[in-house]
C-alpha cells in the first residue's frame, strides 16, 4: 500500500515556476513508477508527465515538454514536478500517482496507476 500526499500549488503569474512535490508513505516506493496528471475544471484528468522507478526515464506530455522536469528522491520518498514558463493553460488540480507500470508506453495511461493524491491546485494567471 502506497499513501500519496502533493504538495507546492498555489497562484503564480504567468511565465512564473512553481515546484510540486509528492510524499509517498511504503517501504516499495522506489519499485513504482510515478506519474504526475492534471485535471482542469470541465475537462478529463491528463497526463503531463512520469519517471520510471530507476529513475533513470522520464516522460512528457507535448504540452509540458520543455518547461516541465520530473526527478525522484527514493531516499526520501518524494518525486517533484518542476514546472517553469507557467501559463494559465497550466491552471489545474494536479495529481501524483503511483503504479508497477511494465512498459514506458502506458505510463501516460491512468489504468496503470494504482495509487493517487487527493491534489493540489495550481492556479496560473495571465
Amino acid at each position: 500500500q502506497v499513501q500519496l500526499v502533493e504538495s507546492g500549488g498555489g497562484l503564480v503569474q504567468a511565465g512564473g515556476s512553481l515546484r510540486l512535490s509528492c510524499s509517498a508513505s511504503g517501504r516499495t516506493f522506489s519499485s513504482y513508477a510515478m506519474g504526475w496528471f492534471r485535471q482542469a475544471p470541465g475537462k478529463e484528468r491528463e497526463f503531463v508527465g512520469a519517471i520510471s522507478w530507476g529513475r533513470t526515464s522520464t516522460y512528457y506530455a507535448n504540452s509540458v515538454k520543455g518547461r516541465f522536469t520530473i526527478s525522484r528522491d527514493n531516499a526520501k520518498n518524494t518525486v517533484y514536478l518542476q514546472m517553469n514558463s507557467l501559463k494559465p493553460e497550466d491552471t489545474a488540480v494536479y495529481y501524483c500517482a503511483a503504479g508497477a507500470v511494465s512498459t514506458p508506453l502506458r505510463l501516460s495511461l491512468k489504468s496503470e496507476y494504482d495509487y493517487w493524491g487527493p491534489g493540489t491546485q495550481v492556479t496560473v494567471s495571465s
